[in-house]
């Protein structure tokens, strides 16, 4: 019985799960200043997409929990992993650890989303090879790949299908990447709102975070063969979510 009431205390309430490059680094400062919101010792813990903690029926959650201060007097405990949206089975785990977590997730303009994470790997020295290379000599359906995944994670009707398989709609919050950029205050409230936590005591200071330039712009081949790819999935998007897409669409 103690062991389950302390697990009962000591769970997390919510993950910012994706998607990778879409502000979700800047997200994380912001929720790290709110004295009511306890994150984890380190922006990306990757618990849930790592394989060597589910190899077993019996999960120890404890290695999850040691990145986070529970003796903190805090309304909720969260971190952000933006993988976990992507990453096989990252979301079923999520939903055995805690059924009645909160998932936050940012969508970005999968064209430009592809050619930022292309720069990332490029500044990494995990590529080498140009944008339209990559995207064209992807093979989709291949098993998941961490680094090369340019195209794939884009894909994102199936993830947000996959989210909804697992939880109900009041337990996710959808943020488009173009909106939250030019309305950080507002959405910010709402993310606030979404977490029961309090907007009166927030300094809202912002600025631009990670703001990185690259060295080239994405050519109109390679932007107009990722929209031909993308175009079904946006429409789609546009429809489950009842955004408008059209911005992605150019």
């Amino acid at each position: 019985m103690f062991k389950n009431n302390f697990f009962k205390k000591n769970r997390i309430d919510f993950i910012v799960a994706g998607v990778q490059k879409s502000g979700t680094t800047a997200l994380d400062s912001y929720l790290r200043q709110h004295s009511e919101i306890g994150m984890g010792k380190i922006k990306e813990i990757h618990f849930f997409d790592n394989e060597r903690y589910f190899r077993t029926r019996k999960i120890d959650y404890r290695e999850y929990h040691k990145h986070f201060n529970f003796s903190e007097k805090k309304k909720v405990f969260g971190e952000s992993t933006p993988i976990y949206i992507w990453w096989k089975d990252s979301i079923k785990r999520i939903f055995e650890y805690n059924n009645k977590i909160k998932l936050i997730v940012i969508l970005r303009n999968p064209i430009d989303r592809a050619f930022s994470h292309w720069n990332m790997e490029i500044s990494r020295n995990n590529e080498v090879r140009n944008f339209y290379t990559c995207i064209s000599e992807n093979k989709l359906n291949q098993p998941q790949n961490k680094i090369s995944s340019y195209i794939e994670r884009g894909f994102y009707i199936e993830q947000i299908e996959n989210l909804f398989k697992y939880f109900d709609r009041n337990q996710l919050l959808f943020i488009k990447y173009e909106d939250f950029l030019s309305e950080q205050e507002t959405y910010l409230r709402k993310i606030f709102s979404f977490l029961n936590v309090s907007n009166d005591n927030y300094n809202f200071n912002f600025k631009k975070s990670h703001n990185i330039k690259y060295s080239s712009e994405i050519d109109a081949k390679s932007k107009s063969y990722l929209l031909n790819k993308y175009m079904n999935d946006i429409n789609k998007v546009e429809l489950l979510l009842g955004w408008d897409c059209n911005d992605w669409k150019v």
